[in-house]
């Protein structure tokens, strides 16, 4: 029977080290019972102290041993633990990054939106501003000129069903000329913003103020998303997944006390989604960059 890891006398021994308060004096009380006890510094056969001391360093090695193989396995442990968190640290500093770049293309985009749509007056109360200056040459009516058309020379006008034949292909064309989805993801209004890579999707839901990990419920399951939080009944998010995900790998972490952000690693590393959840509004893969 193997006594390295004998854990039967822990009880005896913790009593006798409570007792004698130190290492020496535990040590003394074990010594002292094989003096007074045992014949084991002078042996069966009578022999000197030597043989004693030298099955007291054999036995001392031998935990020596086993004590630096169980701190090297500690030491391993503590390595990898460590490596993993800052794998996980460097992906949570990834995904805020994109978020807030996210973030600053929607505001950078907004703030254009509102430039675009300042309209600039003059003393006499007209707008004056370059956009309507270029209208307003553009509306200044060609000098009339006396030009005697036969009927026959005269062009036939398109029909309505003509003119909408005409101006479909030209809308599907501005249509294509969009600028791509920022961040390769969109808005879900109300619920979340999201961006993708071909790995991983980073979705992001605001949060009220000092929330913490412990105030929400969060699910990740192969086809289905969950997020909430638990003082509510119904949940911000709970749809199937447009596309399946590896639950292991993803995770999701609270910033700023304020926002919930879920990276959710994709099995399929070589598609785009259209959306999140199977219900969400979709955008344009073709336009993904």
């Amino acid at each position: 029977m193997d006594f390295t890891n004998d854990d039967r006398f822990d009880g005896l021994y913790l009593n006798v080290a409570q007792t004698a308060r130190g290492i020496d004096p535990l040590l003394d009380t074990v010594f002292s019972f094989l003096r007074r006890k045992t014949d084991f510094f002078n042996g069966p056969d009578g022999q000197d102290t030597d043989a004693a001391v030298a099955k007291v360093n054999e036995v001392l090695q031998k935990h020596v041993r086993l004590h630096r193989d169980q701190q090297a396995k500690k030491d391993l442990e503590k390595e990898r633990k460590q490596l993993k968190l800052a794998e996980k640290r460097k992906k949570k500093e990834a995904v805020a990054a994109a978020t807030k770049k996210t973030l600053e293309l929607a505001k950078k985009e907004k703030d254009q939106q509102q430039v675009d749509d300042v309209i600039e007056l003059g003393n006499d109360g007209f707008d004056i501003s370059e956009r309507n200056a270029e209208d307003t040459e553009s509306a200044v009516p060609a000098p009339e000129v006396d030009i005697d058309i036969e009927k026959d020379s005269i062009p036939k006008i398109d029909s309505d069903a003509d003119k909408q034949e005409k101006e479909e292909p030209q809308q599907d064309e501005d249509e294509d000329a969009g600028p791509p989805p920022v961040g390769n993801g969109g808005t879900v209004p109300g619920k979340y913003t999201w961006t993708q890579t071909l790995a991983e999707l980073n979705v992001t839901i605001a949060l009220p103020e000092n929330t913490r990990g412990r105030d929400l419920n969060v699910v990740f399951q192969k086809n289905h998303l969950k997020a909430g939080l638990k003082s509510c009944s119904e949940p911000i998010v709970n749809s199937p997944l447009s596309n399946p995900i590896i639950c292991d790998d993803s995770f999701w972490t609270v910033e700023d006390g304020n926002r919930l952000v879920m990276s959710l690693q994709k099995i399929n590393q070589m598609e785009w989604w259209d959306s999140v959840c199977k219900d969400d509004p979709k955008i344009d893969v073709k336009k993904v960059q």
